[in-house]
């Protein structure tokens, strides 16, 4: 008689916290280079030396703030897509940091030690390219080591060792006036610049001697016998995806029309207030620049610490509607402030402000991807990302326009910086407009693993 052995439960995989921290270092010396970047190269733009003084100051700065915006759309998925096809004997991504981030690093401490506006442009050009060479296979080491089905707790893992270089970043500036002794902005800022650099070293040491990405030379009849199976096994040429060719009802072309507008006045603001906030809390708030750092880590604190209960509200309550009350929170507060400039107030905008915004940035991809299904989820997040990142080259120098303009209505021709808490209010008061014509994207056929893992991919 045959007897029916019940069979053995599968094991489930777990992660492994601690190599994926490791490999996080790499992502940890991204975001300590760029946050030291947006708080201190518009004050260092404003000095006298450097664009400071003209009628059109602002406007350039904003137009300098854009270069790893521009640099990021063109250079960060050619450069990802070649490490895709590396075969080193340090792997696939990691000779694109070991090339890319010591050149950043004597780049990066040069910033602040330049006297003349055409070295720094040349500078900051060379370091906004070369950095854009090596982040997305940074980026992508965490997905090489992580199966799928762990890659939300892995990129979980890699965002708090980049926090970790945010904060490390945001409040070296107020560490170094206590141990130098110093309030001497020069001299801060050189030893600012330095302190990220030798940090990214340090992070670069990490991934290459401690993760150690595998070698991955292939033989040169492994590469002929890939190539074969490959033109053996091509699949036959896909429909074409454009949206021509996704057959949306008149409605759902609506919603989307104006859901990627949404974004994109959502995202002018966001990434004005990323680029001038610490502008305007030392010109307007009258904070000290090592100070006014530590605002920008505050409001991205906030951010993640609402991602959690923006998605289960999203879920509760409706995407469209947490949306929606995202975007009416922060425009009151911004307004409130505006009108009242209670210092406290302020302190309270940056934080239930943060909140308010993860409200919006948690839900509005899924609806987005929601109208195309699941069939069409390469195109919109195409689409989603097109939307944002458009808006991060046009947001800042669209707020450096205002605040020249402001200029001609002060009685010393001083830019007004309070214009930031009239032009962020009405991107969001469009925005919000916007969302109120969206009728589409609230079911849930896509799985949060495919949202997490498009995410992770940006």
């Amino acid at each position: 008689m045959k007897m029916n052995v019940p069979s053995a439960p599968r094991k489930k995989k777990k992660l492994n916290y601690g190599k994926t921290a490791l490999i996080g270092f790499g992502f940890m010396a991204v975001q300590i280079a760029w946050i030291i970047y947006n708080n201190y190269m518009p004050l260092i733009l404003r000095g006298d030396n450097m664009l400071g003084g003209h009628p059109w100051t602002e406007t350039a700065i904003g137009a300098v703030m854009v270069f790893d915006n521009i640099f990021g759309v063109v250079c960060q998925p050619l450069f990802g897509r070649l490490s895709d096809r590396t075969h080193t004997r340090f792997g696939k991504r990691t000779p694109y940091m070991m090339i890319g981030l010591p050149v950043c690093a004597l780049l990066f401490i040069m910033i602040p030690r330049l006297t003349t506006l055409g070295a720094l442009m040349t500078n900051v050009i060379l370091f906004n390219f070369v950095m854009s060479t090596w982040r997305s296979p940074v980026v992508a080491m965490m997905p090489d080591a992580t199966p799928s089905e762990l890659r939300g707790e892995g990129n979980a893992v890699i965002n708090i060792m980049g926090g970790v270089g945010v904060v490390l970043g945001t409040v070296a500036g107020k560490v170094f006036s206590v141990l130098l002794r110093t309030d001497d902005i020069q001299t801060l800022r050189n030893y600012v610049f330095l302190f990220g650099a030798v940090v990214m070293v340090l992070c670069l040491f990490v991934v290459v001697f401690v993760v150690r990405e595998g070698d991955n030379r292939i033989t040169k009849e492994e590469s002929l016998k890939a190539k074969a199976d490959y033109e053996k096994n091509r699949a036959p040429k896909q429909k074409k995806t454009g949206l021509r060719h996704i057959g949306l009802s008149r409605g759902e072309t609506v919603s989307l029309i104006v859901i990627l507008a949404a974004l994109f006045f959502n995202s002018n603001a966001t990434d004005s207030i990323n680029t001038n906030f610490t502008t305007f809390a030392t010109k307007e708030m009258g904070f000290a620049e090592k100070d006014a750092a530590l605002f920008v880590t505050l409001f991205a604190a906030s951010t993640v610490a609402g991602a959690i209960p923006a998605g289960k509200l999203g879920q509760k309550f409706g995407r469209k509607k947490t949306i929606i009350a995202g975007w009416t929170g922060i425009l009151a507060l911004f307004l409130l402030f505006l009108v009242t400039k209670l210092p406290w107030l302020f302190y309270v905008a940056v934080v239930v402000g943060g909140v308010c915004i993860a409200f919006v940035t948690i839900n509005t991809l899924p609806l987005v991807l929601e109208i195309g299904g699941q069939e069409h989820i390469g195109t919109f997040t195409g689409l989603y990302y097109t939307a944002t990142q458009s808006a991060a080259i046009v947001g800042p120098v669209v707020m450096g326009s205002i605040f020249d303009f402001t200029k001609k209505f002060t009685a010393d021709g001083r830019a007004n910086y309070w214009s930031l808490f009239i032009f962020c209010p009405v991107c969001f008061a469009i925005a919000l407009i916007c969302m109120i014509f969206v009728r589409h994207g609230e079911t849930n056929t896509i799985s949060e693993e495919t949202i997490r893992e498009i995410r992770e991919e940006d």
